[in-house]
C-alpha cells in the first residue's frame, strides 16, 4: 500500500497492510537525520524511515505588499528566540498588532489581509506531485492566532472582560480562512485528504479556557468549519494539545475525524481510558511521548511505547504512528530510529506480524 492508502484505510475504518506512520521534527533534527543517515531530501529521509508523510498542499500566500521584514502577512513581528544553551531556534511573537484594541472599531481597523491573496491555482498540480501521501489543504487554528494578535494574557483576559474584541476578531479570523479553504476545496477538493482545524486548549493539567467560554468563543465556528470540510468529502484533522479530555465529547460531537498528539502524560489522558471511551469514534495519531520516552528514554522505551500504543488503539477506529509533537534536537537518533524500526516490525496485523514483543516489551 501507499503511505495515501494506509492513511484512508484508517480512516474508513479498515485495516491497512500495517500502522500508518507520520514524520513531526524541528529543522535542526531534519538536518541532523539527513547527514546522519546520508539523505539528498526530505523525501528520501522519509523513504529510509519507512514513513507515510503527510504533506501540505494548500493555497500559495501572494501578499502584494511591500516587503515587511519580520512580520507575518497578519502584522505580527517575529523573532528568533534559541532554547536548551542554543540547540535549537523557534519563531516567536515579538509584537502584537492588536495590543491596544479596545472596542470592535479598533478590531476593524486593523490591516486585515485580503483572502484573496492565497492563490489556488496551484493546489490541484501540488497534490498531483504528491500522488502517494496524504494530502493536507489547508490549516485554522483560530485561537493561536488570536493570541499572537492580541499577546496571550490580553486574548484571555478578553474572554472575561472583553469579549466583544475577541468575538469580533475570532469572527475576521475565521471569515479570511472560510474563503481561503473553500476556494482551496473547490480547486481540489477530491484530491485533499485532511484539513488542520485546530486548537490549543490544554495546558499540562488543565484546559486553558472554561468550557463555558470554549462553548461561546471556539465551538460554534470550528463546528462550521468542520462542517464546510465535509461537505467536500474531506477529513477535518484536530491537533490540540494538553489535558483536554472534558473537551473531547463535543469536539467528537461536531465532527473531529482525527485527534493529535495524545499527550499522555497530561493529567486525564491516560492511553488507555482514551481508546476505550472515544476509540470508535475517532482516529487517533501521535501518541509517542517527547516529554520523556523520546528525548530521555533508551531504544527499548520507545519500542515499548510504540508497541503499547499500537495495541490500544489500531484495533478501534484506527492509528497513525508519530511523536506527540515535532521531534526535538534533544532526541537521540537511535531513539527516532527505533520508533520507526517498531512500527514496521510490530505495526502489521496479527497474523502478518513477522516479528513479537519480547517480555520487556521491545520487539525483537
Amino acid at each position: 500500500m501507499t503511505p495515501r492508502e494506509r492513511w484512508l484505510a484508517v480512516l474508513c475504518g479498515e485495516r491497512p497492510d500495517r500502522v500508518p506512520t507520520d514524520y513531526w521534527a524541528t529543522g535542526e533534527v531534519t538536518e541532523r537525520l539527513l547527514r546522519e543517515l546520508e539523505c539528498a531530501d526530505q523525501r528520501a529521509l522519509w523513504k529510509k524511515l519507512g514513513v507515510d508523510k503527510s504533506v501540505h498542499v494548500g493555497a500559495a500566500l501572494r501578499d502584494p505588499r511591500p516587503h515587511r521584514a519580520h512580520k507575518t502577512v497578519w502584522g505580527v513581528e517575529k523573532t528568533s528566540i534559541a532554547y536548551g544553551g542554543g540547540i535549537g531556534v523557534y519563531q516567536e511573537t515579538a509584537s502584537h498588532p492588536l495590543a491596544k484594541a479596545e472596542s470592535a472599531e479598533d478590531v476593524l481597523a486593523h490591516e486585515w489581509p485580503d483572502p484573496a491573496w492565497w492563490d489556488t491555482s496551484g493546489v490541484r498540480k501540488a497534490c498531483e506531485s504528491w500522488r502517494d501521501n496524504p494530502r493536507i489543504g489547508g490549516t485554522y487554528e483560530p485561537f493561536l492566532l488570536y493570541c499572537s494578535l492580541r499577546g496571550m494574557e490580553r486574548a484571555f483576559e478578553d474572554l472575561v472582560v472583553n469579549p466583544e474584541v475577541a468575538e469580533t476578531a475570532l469572527r475576521k479570523i475565521y471569515e479570511i480562512h472560510e474563503d481561503i479553504i473553500r476556494r482551496t476545496l473547490e480547486a481540489a477538493g477530491d484530491l485533499i485528504d485532511f484539513i488542520y482545524v485546530a486548537e490549543d486548549l490544554g495546558s499540562q493539567d488543565s484546559l486553558l479556557m472554561s468550557p463555558a467560554s470554549f462553548r461561546r468563543f471556539i465551538k460554534p465556528r470550528m463546528a462550521k468549519m468542520i462542517q464546510l470540510v465535509h461537505g467536500y468529502g474531506v477529513k477535518a484533522f484536530h491537533h490540540d494539545d494538553g489535558a483536554i479530555r472534558a473537551l473531547l465529547p463535543e469536539l467528537i460531537e461536531i465532527g473531529i475525524d482525527v485527534l493529535n498528539p495524545i499527550q499522555w502524560r497530561c493529567k486525564g489522558m491516560e492511553r488507555e481510558g482514551l481508546a476505550r471511551d472515544f476509540g470508535d469514534r475517532v482516529a487517533f495519531h501521535g501518541a509517542v511521548d517527547n516529554q520523556e520516552t523520546l528525548p530521555f528514554g533508551t531504544e527499548a522505551d520507545v519500542a515499548r511505547e510504540v508497541v503499547e500504543n499500537i495495541e490500544l488503539f489500531a484495533p478501534r477506529r484506527g492509528y497513525i504512528c508519530a511523536p506527540c509533537h515535532n521531534l526535538q534536537p534533544n532526541t537521540p537518533t537511535a531513539n527516532i530510529l527505533a520508533l520507526y524500526r517498531t512500527v514496521h516490525e510490530y505495526g502489521a496485523p496479527p497474523a502478518k506480524r513477522t516479528v513479537r514483543p519480547s517480555p520487556a516489551g521491545r520487539a525483537s
